[in-house]
């Protein structure tokens, strides 16, 4: 493991399975860091996620080619497990800098666009949405200048490829699986001869990843969530290799400990939903935090995920007016 401090910045680069590398870049957020991964390829190196744009994250990169005494022109190819920024954001940077194309799921090329591009009214339409549960305007407003701001930290976007359902790298070939949830067109890669996850946000060690409804993506994220973890433990993976946290050993024990928490979610979701927004019952559920206006459009969103699951489930209600309530059915 290397530790470098250069230019007063940390980054963390750990040598992996297959002669890999696992690159920790530091983001704004309680995860710290995101885990960007580099194989060797024939004529060069296969990059998995970019990282956060932003100064801190340019500068972990920079130390990061020096501490490997390579040249970012090394990097011919860039593949993106999702769509969110802090594992897209520096697309255009690194593809700048390297000349690589860069490749992802279709649907999530697509919410790039819709979410970041320079036509983008996201910001709006989540507004909208969150008042539409029951937020308050003032909280609503909020959340609308907080992701603008957000939006600027992806822009310019670059042009990207659509994925095929297998690629080469590590002089193995991998699977590209389609696991949406945590966003629609997400992928993991999986090396079938031995077993290799490396699994972007889908999995994750102790915290559990996101999974919420928004403008533009699929209605019935928390679905494609149970589903993708169940193809998931289809594959019997022995490692998955993160984008937040330490690497899982116990894949499948995993999943189901994250499975197991979105029932218990729904439970405890279910019991507060008495003819109540879903803004109410995020309040009452995320009590216990002083949230900022960014943890509150996921709180909120996250809420809606579940309750929406309930609806589809018939374990509850949509009540249609306005705003949106939901009442548990007996």
């Amino acid at each position: 493991m290397i530790n470098t401090f250069q230019n007063g910045e940390t980054v963390t680069i750990e040598k992996i399975i297959f002669n890999g590398y696992r690159i920790g870049i530091p983001i704004p957020f309680p995860m710290k860091y995101v885990y960007c991964y580099l194989f060797k390829q024939q004529d060069g190196y296969v990059l998995i996620d970019v990282g956060y744009n932003n100064k801190r994250g340019k500068t972990a990169w920079e130390d990061a080619f020096r501490e490997l005494h390579m040249e970012p022109g090394e990097i011919k190819t860039i593949y993106l497990t999702h769509f969110h920024p802090d594992h897209a954001g520096l697309a255009d940077w690194m593809h700048q800098l390297t000349g690589a194309p860069i490749f992802m799921h279709g649907i999530d090329a697509k919410m790039m666009e819709r979410v970041w591009g320079e036509n983008s009214s996201q910001s709006r339409n989540i507004k909208e949405m969150v008042i539409e549960h029951g937020t308050p305007q003032e909280l609503a407003c909020e959340i609308e200048q907080q992701m603008d701001v957000l939006v600027q930290q992806v822009r310019p976007i670059p042009v990207i490829h659509t994925i095929t359902d297998q690629v080469v790298f590590a002089n193995r070939e991998w699977k590209v699986i389609h696991t949406p949830g945590h966003s629609t067109g997400h992928i993991c890669f999986f090396q079938e001869e031995e077993h290799v996850l490396i699994s972007g946000d889908h999995i994750l060690e102790k915290i559990t990843p996101n999974i919420s409804v928004w403008p533009g993506a699929s209605p019935t994220p928390l679905h494609d969530y149970i589903s993708s973890l169940h193809r998931v433990e289809d594959l019997q993976a022995k490692i998955a290799y993160t984008a937040h946290r330490r690497p899982i050993g116990n894949v499948n024990e995993r999943i189901q400990e994250l499975l197991k928490h979105h029932e218990e979610r729904l439970a405890a979701i279910l019991e507060l939903a008495q003819n109540r927004t879903a803004f109410e019952v995020a309040k009452d559920l995320f009590a216990h935090k002083e949230l900022t206006p960014h943890q509150w459009r996921f709180a909120i969103a996250e809420t809606i995920a579940h309750l929406d699951y309930l609806s589809i489930e018939n374990r509850a209600k949509k009540i249609i007016g306005s705003p949106l309530k939901y009442e548990k059915l007996h």
